[in-house]
């Protein structure tokens, strides 16, 4: 089944503190497997772009967290494709608790990623094409770099989720005991943990995410404006198969398998994802490499200015300036 482009008119919240960038064209397509996904696209305000970042989130994220990185993009002269994952954001949820995250397989973010670039960066968007991609993003977006070389030109990620710290087990190891509890039917209960507690200015305070306050209670607001974007814990399912894509990152083969160049950023200061598994694929890679940004918290994009700016510095040496 082809994907099928659905212009009903989605929102996007466009509020006082997180305003919408200027010129978005919003709508609906359905992925190759009928999965129905908001996604939103900006051409560049003026002149002739010089190409299109397309841009993937991580897990709970959504198009209206990135309006500031969006416009940042569009001043360096890059049209900017978006879309929310499946199961988060304004894209169709899988099971009937709609607060919970949920995928069947990790390999179904590939789809996603693959039907948007057909449907959507193909017809419509200026190439040439580069994949900039967070977190759960990051390690969805390895999918094109092995897969299909051509789909896009370089791959810059910010803070891959290629591992997690503080497991009882490897990932291998926790993949087996969370197909295990998926097996017996316990799929689609949360992944509950004593610390979670929804965003809001009281846990801003020595929260993972960001050292830049601001930053953090803009997303606080777009989900105050619109609750239905938002989403809490993981299932059991989405662990077995997060974990099941991290231990096959982590294997001895997977370096040799990345076909494109792809530049990664670790947080050094990240709670979140491993920075040190960043570490060990990027000294691996043959067609890539890492940069550790000091001081940085996980969410690198909404970060300090002084932080982003290196952040930025990193994605013009890698994309910008061999783009011109």
């Amino acid at each position: 089944m082809s994907a099928v482009v659905d212009q009903n008119a989605p929102e996007l919240v466009n509020i006082a503190s997180n305003p919408m960038p200027e010129g978005a064209r919003v709508g609906y397509f359905s992925t190759e497997d009928n999965v129905r996904l908001r996604y939103a696209t900006w051409h560049k305000a003026e002149g002739a772009p010089r190409g299109t970042i397309c841009l993937v989130q991580g897990r709970t994220e959504f198009i209206e967290k990135y309006f500031e990185t969006i416009a940042d993009f569009r001043r360096r002269g890059f049209a900017v494709a978006t879309f929310d994952w499946r199961g988060q954001g304004g894209s169709d949820r899988l099971i009937g608790n709609k607060s919970l995250g949920y995928v069947d397989r990790f390999e179904d973010y590939w789809c996603d990623l693959r039907s948007f670039h057909g449907e959507i960066l193909l017809p419509d968007c200026p190439p040439p094409f580069y994949l900039v991609g967070h977190s759960m993003g990051g390690l969805a977006s390895l999918s094109a770099g092995i897969h299909d070389r051509m789909m896009f030109d370089r791959i810059f990620l910010s803070a891959p989720m290629l591992a997690l710290d503080r497991q009882p087990l490897s990932m291998a190891g926790m993949a087996r005991v969370t197909e295990t509890l998926s097996f017996v039917g316990l799929g689609q209960l949360p992944v509950a943990r004593r610390q979670d507690k929804p965003m809001s200015a009281a846990t801003f305070a020595n929260n993972p995410l960001t050292g830049d306050m601001i930053r953090y209670m803009r997303a606080v607001d777009v989900l105050k404006a619109k609750p239905s974007v938002g989403i809490a814990q993981p299932t059991i399912r989405w662990a077995a198969s997060a974990f099941g894509a991290m231990a096959e990152a982590a294997e001895d083969s997977f370096p040799a398998r990345i076909k494109a160049p792809l530049l990664m950023l670790a947080a050094a200061r990240d709670e979140v994802v491993s920075s040190p598994a960043i570490e060990r694929l990027g000294l691996r890679m043959r067609t890539g490499r890492h940069v550790v940004i000091a001081n940085a918290r996980h969410e690198l994009f909404m970060e300090t200015d002084t932080i982003r700016e290196q952040v930025f510095a990193a994605f013009d040496a890698f994309i910008t300036q061999q783009s011109v």
